[in-house]
């Protein structure tokens, strides 16, 4: 059991992973032992490359590379470039997402497909574009969110997005299972992370008096139950939806 998170010689690559869950993620796939693919989205300020990069640098053995996943060349490259620097892939975890807010009287029709085009499709490229480098034996994690589960105001697109992500875990699982590869989903509650803490204090309040356990989550709560779904003692598991939201959703 002492060797139950040793992912030597395993090749992991996390999508949006230069910065909160994602790049705890890969970190800890990295001290464990695995080859890291770091994934950012390149913007104008090159903030997402930086923190990229030195999420990479921290690692024994990673390579950064640029990639929007709502784009399907972009996605192909990727795992060509995967293929290329290691051989093939063992774990994939969809963790890429973005929020823009809005009800939907007022929502436009950019920002529906905006936000689905990457926490969705992204999620479905990434697998499809996967599916010819990963070995047998091989863990892909999608990143849902408890707002898939219940249905937040104003959240339409992005709760869509993260039901959409339970319902393509199952369909994965079942598609990828005579390849003895897993898919599950994670879904967390509210993470104390960049994205959380837009939210309006008053709002921010509310949610938290929901919470059992009576507190935001850190990232490693959610890293913890990802490198179990990753492990070697998770091989019989799969077409499951997680939930680490402290109790918020039972």
């Amino acid at each position: 059991m002492k060797d139950a998170f040793d992912f030597s010689g395993k090749v992991a690559l996390v999508t949006g992973s230069s910065r909160g869950i994602g790049a705890g993620i890969i970190t800890a796939l990295g001290q464990l032992g695995a080859r890291c693919v770091v994934n950012y989205l390149a913007d104008p300020q090159g903030r997402n490359q930086a923190e990229a990069e030195a999420v990479a640098a921290a690692l024994p053995d990673a390579r950064v590379n640029p990639c929007n996943v709502g784009n399907w060349e972009q996605v192909a490259a990727m795992m060509e470039q995967v293929q290329k620097d290691f051989g093939g892939l063992d774990i994939l975890v969809n963790n890429a997402g973005i929020m823009q807010d809005r009800t939907i009287k007022r929502m436009t029709l950019e920002e529906w497909e905006t936000v689905l085009r990457v926490n969705l499709t992204g999620a479905f490229q990434c697998i499809q574009q996967a599916i010819p480098i990963l070995r047998p034996g091989g863990r892909i994690v999608n990143m849902s969110s408890v707002s898939g589960q219940l249905g937040f105001f104003g959240s339409s697109n992005y709760s869509a997005s993260k039901a959409g992500l339970m319902a393509l875990t199952k369909v994965a699982a079942h598609e990828l299972a005579r390849q003895n590869i897993t898919v599950n989903a994670i879904a967390p509650g509210f993470i104390d992370t960049e994205l959380t803490r837009r939210l309006p204090e008053e709002v921010a309040r509310q949610f938290l008096d929901q919470i059992p356990l009576g507190r935001y989550g850190q990232v490693a709560d959610v890293v913890y139950p990802v490198l179990c779904l990753c492990s070697r003692y998770a091989g019989y598991i799969t077409g499951q939806i997680i939930h680490v939201s402290g109790g918020f959703y039972m």
